[in-house]
């Protein structure tokens, strides 16, 4: 009886882990989809490269935007139903927006996208810790954002790939079809939540729980990191296709396309800082990840391509790592609303995604890639060694 209980036990768990991480995989995918064709979109709809970011930054604004408003009703709902809708919105407007010969729709539908999507990262991780138990969740987890690696790769080689060959709307109508084909298998497979609480306060409650988190000066921290690691990391790769397609590299879309294989070393970076975290703690671990990222970036500085293509790698290999470690640890911080929580570190962690692919304009615009890299790679570790003074002063003053 044990073992078949154990066999339904591991069937949901693959179940779970599966439809989440090709939701996730999807989702990824086209939300950063875009981000080779930046110069693509410079030259068709004759824009400045800043408001070529905007097809990510505005997606994000959505993305933040649904993050909160979907934070509060996955509480309320249900998870499963936002997971199922989130897809279904974001593989529509990839058949929508070739049809427009017009950047300005090709905005709004970002932005309306960019809502879509936060579906899935609303309810996803709050999903994983009511379902999956604690011994394997984090393994689950690792699994998820391993999957956020993978398809922000594959989206991104995929659309400069197509783009190269035929065009960029070629590119969306191929994300669409995806898309669907994902929705289909995640309708089939993801299991109904099983110990799923709906909450029964008022909405007053609830933005209550909000403010509540936002005064834990612990959570405060872990948001805060988020925003500098992606601004540092989305910075560096948002300005990189501008930065290879100009002399002395002048390299086609197709061969910049595939400098995003380097996420692959995030789909091995995440399961891995699980596994170290266990054996030599998780702030350690973290630690380590930020200087890796650091040291990644400025190797990107190289005049060599396989020194910048090693750079790419080591630099996913620790932002992922940082990355999975921190947003596992936002689960652990808090006991209630969850999908809160969870929301608000999105939340703040998009902020990052947002600012890096508009706000660094200026120092690429006067500086260059030197000083741009320079910049990004410092942030982080100086962000983490101000956290480090803190926890010090915290504990002598203990």
């Amino acid at each position: 009886m044990r073992q078949q209980e154990q066999g339904v036990t591991n069937i949901h768990f693959w179940r779970i882990t599966i439809s989440l991480a090709l939701a996730s995989f999807f989702v990824f995918a086209g939300m950063y989809a875009v981000q080779p064709l930046f110069p693509v979109f410079v030259k068709e709809f004759d824009v400045a490269v800043s408001a070529s970011g905007l097809t990510l930054s505005l997606t994000i604004a959505g993305l933040i935007i649904g993050l909160v408003v979907l934070g509060f009703l996955s509480d309320r709902n249900g998870r499963t139903i936002f997971i199922k809708l989130s897809l279904a919105g974001s593989a529509v407007p990839f058949l929508i927006m070739p049809l427009y010969d017009s950047f300005m729709v090709l905005l709004a539908l970002r932005f309306v996208q960019g809502v879509a999507l936060a579906g899935l990262p609303a309810a996803a991780l709050a999903y994983l810790s009511e379902e999956i138990d604690k011994k394997r969740v984090h393994v689950a987890t690792a699994l998820y954002i391993s999957s956020n690696a993978l398809g922000g790769m594959v989206g991104r080689v995929m659309t400069g790939y197509i783009t190269d060959h035929f065009s960029w709307q070629m590119a969306f109508y191929a994300l669409a079809v995806l898309g669907i084909l994902i929705l289909a298998a995640v309708v089939f497979m993801l299991p109904k939540s099983r110990f799923f609480e709906p909450s029964r306060d008022t909405f007053s409650h609830d933005l209550k729980a909000f403010a509540y988190h936002l005064k834990n000066p612990v959570l405060l921290l872990i948001f805060g990191l988020g925003v500098v690691l992606q601004l540092s990391f989305t910075g560096m790769w948002t300005y990189l296709p501008f930065y290879l397609e100009a002399p002395p590299f002048s390299l086609s879309l197709e061969t910049i396309s595939y400098m995003f294989l380097a996420y692959g070393l995030g789909v091995v970076g995440s399961p891995a800082a699980g596994w170290l975290a266990g054996h030599f703690g998780l702030r350690a671990v973290r630690l380590a990840g930020v200087f890796v990222m650091a040291v990644g970036m400025l190797l990107t500085l190289g005049p060599a391509l396989w020194m910048i293509a090693t750079g790419l790698c080591v630099t996913c290999l620790g932002f992922f790592t940082a990355h999975s470690l921190t947003a596992s640890s936002v689960g652990e911080e808090v006991s209630h609303h969850k999908g809160s929580a969870s929301s608000l570190y999105l939340v703040s962690y998009y902020i990052g995604v947002s600012l890096g692919s508009s706000a660094l304009s200026p120092l690429w615009n006067h500086i260059g890639w030197l000083g741009l890299v320079a910049v990004i790679a410092c942030i982080p570790v100086i962000y983490v060694l101000f956290i480090r003074m803190m926890q010090h002063k915290k504990r002598k003053a203990s």
